[in-house]
């Protein structure tokens, strides 16, 4: 047993290394940001280079299932192994898939890193953080953990076009496979250190279990984290999905049968991933727990719809500024960032919120219709007809009702289940938020490829037009239809908010074992009564 001196050595040595956590999860929010601000930008630049701007939309679509599928699986590590080991492999990826599009000499390497460059990393930040608040804090923490990107907004929006109009889109990508592990290696030695002083404490329970295999070691792990489940998922999205975006890139008879053919054989994989899940893996990717859990299933498909909504209208807005306005190129990325700016503002503004009173579910609803409004006022700021302002406008009150939501949905899937499931439900809402990200970049390159052209022949055949004008024209249609669509969607998360529970924010890791304690007491107190 340890003595008391023992014990506030523990205590010490917990809080520093708390301390060192959000101090080092600071470090990397900042990188992450920076980066977030700027290499979105060169993407435009890079395909236009290789012929091939339209599939910006496909590719964005093959980086979020990837990504989606890939946050079960770094969750299953971060849970069965630890967190910073799995920093480690999500690092690796990072290194990898930049290092791939800066080398590009095609728009295949390009679509190849930028699938492997950010597996987990959005993850693992939430689930660290979770370890180290409670509930009233969390949304705080969460939302500062954003605070960069009001300084990078325009920090990286003058980096991004010096980079742009000195040393090439490459170096853009490039310059973050020196600066990430710098950023990350602090954050990453806290987090083993951690786990080394952790497991010291608790000794070396196990070390006379018998040794395994290495098959059967591979197949238990396999097993853990449930490879078929993750395959059937990810099969299925992506034969609904990418046949979407690819469609119009494909020429010949039986590319329609083929389409056809793709999208029914997705849509038969839904229910046997769910006969699978819930019958037969041992350890799912969605346990039936999460599925029956409101709180849950709420937040994801508030997350999801949000995300395809955001991604109709935003996918290819970069590219509509640049043409449709009459802008510098350093005005039209600080345009870029207005959205973030609100969202990371409204976002610390909410945590303060739910630190104060405790509460999240009328702020998350008033958000959503804020951003509801946000997304239908494009109708008519996306039209050659629109105003600057009225353009601003439309991100900075998409923004203050995106940032409302993004966090209490976040906040309200993690209250509802045991601090053991923190890590899974978070990469489960994420999951279904990538898929919905996924469906509204897969559906916008579908209208832009498909429109375009027709377009185009409509509006630029006279000599007689100006053929800025035309062009103008062309690009506020394609537009108009994006924005239709993602005002439509936009409905949803509203009528999902109202169903969610309203959890108290308390003391504790989670509301669910407050709630337990709550009522454990009650019941003694019961018992206490003659």
């Amino acid at each position: 047993m340890p003595t008391d001196s023992g014990y506030r050595r523990l205590r010490a040595r917990s809080l520093e290394s708390r301390r060192l956590s959000i101090i080092t999860l600071g470090l990397a929010a900042y990188i992450y940001s920076l980066d977030g601000t700027t290499t979105y930008t060169y993407l435009s630049y890079a395909t236009s280079e290789f012929g091939d701007h339209s599939l910006i939309g496909p590719i964005q679509v093959a980086q979020g299932i990837i990504i989606a599928v890939g946050k079960p699986v770094i969750a299953k590590i971060a849970d069965v192994g630890s967190r910073g080991r799995a920093y480690c492999g999500v690092l690796l990826f990072y290194i990898i898939g930049y290092s791939v599009i800066a080398t590009s000499q095609n728009i295949q390497s390009i679509a190849a890193g930028i699938i492997l460059y950010a597996i987990g990393l959005q993850l693992l930040t939430q689930a660290v953080i979770a370890d180290i608040t409670t509930l009233k804090w969390r949304g705080l923490v969460l939302s500062l953990n954003s605070l960069p990107f009001l300084i990078n907004a325009f920090m990286g929006s003058n980096i991004s076009t010096v980079i742009i109009q000195r040393a090439g889109w490459r170096w853009g990508y490039g310059m973050f496979v020196i600066l990430i592990p710098i950023a990350l290696s602090p954050l990453i030695g806290t987090l083993l250190w951690s786990e080394h002083i952790t497991r010291r404490r608790l000794g070396s329970a196990g070390a006379g279990a018998p040794k395994k295999f290495y098959t059967q070691r591979l197949l238990d792990t396999a097993e853990e984290l449930d490879a078929i489940g993750l395959l059937l998922i990810g099969a299925s999205i992506s034969l609904m999905l990418l046949p979407l975006s690819l469609a119009q890139h494909t020429t010949g008879v039986g590319n329609g049968a083929g389409t056809f053919a793709m999208l029914l054989v997705g849509i038969i994989l839904v229910p046997v991933f769910a006969l699978w899940e819930f019958r037969f893996a041992r350890y799912p990717v969605i346990p039936f727990r999460f599925v029956v859990n409101r709180s849950v299933v709420g937040a994801s498909l508030i997350g999801a719809f949000n995300f395809m909504a955001f991604y109709l209208t935003f996918t290819y807005l970069y590219s509509f500024v640049v043409v449709v306005k009459d802008w510098k190129l350093i005005n039209s990325v600080y345009f870029m960032q207005t959205q973030m700016i609100s969202m990371t503002l409204f976002g610390i503004l909410t945590g303060m919120y739910m630190h104060m009173f405790r509460r999240y579910k009328t702020l998350l609803v008033g958000g959503l219709v804020i951003r509801l409004i946000g997304v239908a006022l494009m109708l008519r700021s996306r039209g050659a007809d629109g105003s600057n302002f009225e353009l601003l406008m439309t991100q900075v009150l998409q923004g203050a009702g995106g940032g409302v939501a993004a966090l209490a949905m976040q906040v309200s899937s993690q209250a509802s289940v045991p601090h053991v499931d923190v890590a899974m439900v978070t990469a489960v809402v994420l999951l279904v938020t990538e898929f919905g990200a996924a469906g509204g970049g897969a559906i916008a390159g579908a209208i832009w490829s498909s429109q375009m052209p027709s377009k185009l022949a409509h509006h630029l055949p006279f000599l007689s037009q100006p053929e800025r004008d035309g062009v103008i024209a062309v690009y506020s249609d394609v537009m108009k239809t994006m924005v239709l669509m993602a005002t439509a969607v936009s409905v949803l998360p509203i009528l999902f908010a109202l169903g969610i529970p309203d959890w108290h924010l308390g003391d504790g890791q989670n509301a669910v074992d407050a709630a337990e304690g709550e009522e454990m007491a009650s019941d003694d107190e019961d018992d206490d009564v003659p």
